[in-house]
């Protein structure tokens, strides 16, 4: 065992990379959950939008093409979801869950004939001389844009629900569904354009994997990124901010674990590979023994379907 061949430097610029998708996939369910509805489909909108990105970026040999097309994929993919819940009705648990085995399924589909194929490289962005900065250059300017593309989006997720009347309208169609009709609010609509945010979102960060952190395209190789946005979103109790942090916090935990499987720590691989989820777990059970502060974070009318003649 080796613990002096892990660079903390090397390890927080990897934290980085790694908590991006996951990042992306939760900012977006948390503006889904703040507009009232519960998507359990993000799994399934993030392994669509990694083959919609990877299949796009090979056969045009453009990343940023693929990126487009990935949220694109996910866009559409949510729409069936709102669809499906705020015109249909239907069941938005039930409903996510099949939107989540649909997505896997299709992938694997689609998929099928790029196994093995490489992506078009994306390149990191050249920053100068703030890349030789010591200590903040290797750790702050040395990632490719989607990393600060993701960080750029948690202040405008942030600063659109504090402080415009977007964000009003979106919180107040969450809480109270009915209220926010009676004053002219087109509910559906608003719900049905934060869902297809959400998915875009979800698509680009399912497309990071497979174009920049795994290059490669595997079957459900998402691997329930998807399922640790929801409860990292239940973690960050409903807050922007909290969400970056709890992106890293398991991106850091993920990079860590395989540096010290590296490192040759004399613990069983299969129980490093599980701690990332395992604590995961236990913050989400340690967070629902007080029941109260939950439901006060929660917006009041998420998961609560919403009929305009109510």
């Amino acid at each position: 065992m080796d613990l002096s061949a892990i660079n903390p430097l090397v390890l927080i610029a990897s934290l980085m990379v790694a908590s991006t998708p996951i990042l992306l996939a939760a900012l977006g369910e948390l503006v889904v959950e703040k507009a009232g509805v519960l998507n359990l489909g993000v799994e399934g909108m993030m392994i669509t939008g990694a083959i919609c990105g990877f299949a796009i970026a090979v056969e045009t040999d453009n990343p940023a093409l693929g990126f487009v097309a990935a949220m694109a994929g996910g866009a559409i993919l949510s729409l069936i979801f709102g669809v499906m819940t705020q015109v249909l009705l239907s069941n938005q648990v039930a409903s996510g869950l099949a939107l989540t085995l649909f997505g896997l399924g299709l992938s694997a589909l689609m998929g099928q004939g790029y196994v093995g194929i490489k992506p078009p490289a994306t390149h990191d962005l050249n920053f100068g001389p703030l890349a030789d900065i010591p200590v903040l250059g290797p750790v702050l300017f040395s990632h490719d844009a989607v990393v600060y593309i993701s960080l750029a989006l948690v202040v405008a997720v942030w600063a659109v629900l504090k402080f415009t009347r977007l964000g009003l309208i979106l919180r107040a169609v969450g809480e109270n569904h009915d209220a926010a009709h009676a004053l002219g609010y087109k509910v559906v609509r608003i719900r049905i354009l934060a869902i297809m945010f959400g998915g875009a979102c979800a698509g680009l960060g399912g497309a990071y994997i497979s174009l920049i952190r795994v290059p490669q395209w595997t079957e459900g190789m998402t691997a329930g990124a998807g399922w640790i946005a929801l409860a990292i979103v239940v973690f960050a109790s409903w807050k922007p901010v909290r969400v970056l942090i709890g992106a890293y916090l398991f991106g850091g935990i993920t990079v860590l674990q395989l540096n010290l499987q590296a490192a040759g720590v004399a613990i069983p691989v299969e129980y490093l590979s599980m701690s990332p989820y395992l604590i995961t777990i236990l913050v989400l059970v340690i967070m629902s023994a007080d029941r109260s502060r939950a439901a006060l974070n929660a917006p009041a009318s998420l998961g609560r379907v919403f009929h305009a003649s109510s």
